[in-house]
């Protein structure tokens, strides 16, 4: 986008992540917009002050950049986005998992992945197609497209049976569906979270990122 980082009409900032902007644009073809004016409808003063939120932030806005398809209106998508940035950007008190941000960042992922037509199968084997007991643990293969049993290989990562339950409902949440428009209780962390358990949901988000996308999972 021409003149991003220069626009001066009713915003200093110019384009700035992690906050909601309202940007008028002039499109002449091809790839390239010029920015008419910017102006800030939500400012995430809270989330650009700590380092692991603006990480958390910036990871899942490349997932989106690389996920979502270009000049393409994705309203659950873009709802997504905006509650996972105000989340990230609640007060500590609002969000006592230990698991935050990178709990919420694993919700967030899940919830982009559906949108884009990605969702993982978590509830029947990818191969054989047997379903798997409620609560109980089982292996993820991303690259596979979700479950696969141990008859069929397993391989992946193990999930426990909470955790594997939390990413499903992730990915099958409208977070549109609240009557409050700023609620963020589709991203909600739930306490029993742990860090171990986020870094492994993100670990399959990984994988599968890359297995859809250009994203380099070791970046």
């Amino acid at each position: 986008m021409r003149a991003g980082r220069r626009s001066s009409k009713r915003s200093s900032g110019g384009i700035e992540p992690f906050h909601t902007l309202e940007v008028s644009v002039e499109d002449r073809g091809g790839d390239l917009l010029s920015i008419k004016e910017t102006r800030f409808i939500t400012v995430r003063e809270t989330l650009v002050g700590d380092l692991d939120s603006m990480d958390a932030g910036g990871t899942a806005l490349r997932w989106a950049r690389h996920l979502l398809p270009t000049r393409h209106a994705d309203p659950f998508a873009w709802t997504t986005l905006v509650r996972f940035l105000d989340a990230l950007n609640a007060p500590t008190s609002a969000s006592p998992s230990h698991a935050a941000p990178r709990g919420l960042l694993a919700m967030a992922g899940f919830a982009l992945l559906s949108s884009a037509g990605y969702a993982l199968e978590l509830s029947h084997c990818v191969i054989c197609g047997r379903a798997c007991p409620d609560g109980a643990p089982a292996y993820v293969n991303a690259a596979r497209g979700g479950l696969v049993c141990r008859s069929c290989g397993g391989g992946g990562r193990l999930l426990d049976g909470p955790t594997r339950e939390l990413a499903a409902r992730a990915q099958h949440t409208d977070p549109a569906s609240s009557s409050n428009a700023s609620s963020t209780d589709a991203l909600t962390v739930p306490d029993w979270l742990t860090a171990t358990q986020a870094e492994d949901l993100l670990s399959i988000l990984s994988v599968a990122m890359a297995a859809h996308t250009d994203l380099d999972p070791s970046k």
